[in-house]
Parts: structure tokens; C-alpha cells; sequence
């Protein structure tokens, strides 16, 4: 009978203890959230099944809130600083053009390339650049379909054009 009484007074403190650890787990180890899940619903039943009254539930939760903060404080730290900073978590490799890196729609290729356009610019529309058709930007000019066009810049997928004199296409 004494031992079925002893088992019935550490459960609650073993939910505690193992639901703390579970949410410590969780801050350490990215995740679906099961054992932060697992760890919050052992910390609320064991608290409901510890505590004999209000006050000693509230206090029971400032403890495990304080106990959380400062492993918190200590997994911030650790990702930024620590232990966790060292581990392949994040790319820390810049993927950028210096770097040899390009988008798969690099639109830079058709920088100086003569076509004509397909619709009136005012100032958008769309033109032909040997056979592939693009949506352009007039440098603020309204250019009429069939006029020829040189591209002038691109920057990412808007692509800036200029109208030419027509003995020039």
C-alpha cells in the first residue's frame, strides 16, 4: 500500500520533470513539435495533478516558466553563438552572381538585342527578339507595334527597351 501511495506522489513530479525536458528538446531540435506537444501536456496534467490549490498551480507554473526562460536564454545563445551555430542547421554560403550563381531565367542575354514590338508600349507591352517573346518596358516613350526596339537593361525579369530609328533595325 505504501508503495502504490509513493508511485501516486512521484508521477506528478516525473510528468513535470519529463514534460521540461521535452520542451527543452523541442527548443534544441527543429521539428514537427511532437515532443514540445508531449512535453506541454505532461507539464498541464502534471501541475493539475501536483498542486492542491490555485495558488500552488500558479506557482508551480512561474517555477516551470522560469526553468523554460533561462533554457531558452541558453538555446538563443547556443544557436547564435554556441554549439548550434557550428552545426550545418543554416546555409551560411551567399548564392549570389560574384559567387558564379545565376537564376535559371537569367534574362541578361538579350542585353543589346534588337526586335520589334508586338503591342504599343505605354509604357509596357510585349516584343519579338528573334522569335522569343518577351514583356518589355519603354524608357517612358509610347512606341507603336511593328517599331523596332533595343533592349537597354534588364533587371531581374523587367527589361528596359528604346525605341530605334527605323533605319536602324
Amino acid at each position: 500500500m505504501l508503495e502504490a501511495l509513493t508511485a501516486i506522489v512521484w508521477l506528478p513530479i516525473a510528468m513535470i520533470v519529463f514534460g521540461v525536458i521535452l520542451v527543452i528538446v523541442e527548443m534544441f531540435i527543429p521539428g514537427f513539435g511532437v515532443p514540445g506537444t508531449l512535453g506541454i501536456i505532461l507539464l498541464i496534467a502534471g501541475i493539475g495533478l501536483q498542486a492542491k490549490s490555485l495558488m500552488e498551480a500558479i506557482l508551480l507554473v512561474i517555477i516551470v516558466l522560469a526553468v523554460l526562460g533561462v533554457a531558452l536564454a541558453f538555446a538563443l545563445h547556443s544557436a547564435t553563438k554556441g554549439i548550434i551555430s557550428r552545426t550545418p542547421l543554416i546555409l551560411k554560403a551567399r548564392l549570389n552572381r560574384e559567387q558564379g550563381f545565376r537564376s535559371t531565367e537569367d534574362m541578361e542575354v538579350f542585353l543589346g538585342k534588337v526586335g520589334r514590338t508586338l503591342t504599343t508600349l505605354r509604357p509596357t507591352g510585349s516584343a519579338d527578339f528573334d522569335g522569343v517573346k518577351l514583356d518589355v518596358v519603354s524608357d517612358g516613350e509610347y512606341i507603336e507595334p511593328g517599331c523596332p526596339v533595343e533592349i537597354t537593361k534588364v533587371e531581374g525579369r523587367r527589361i528596359l527597351v528604346r525605341a530605334l530609328a527605323k533605319e536602324q533595325a
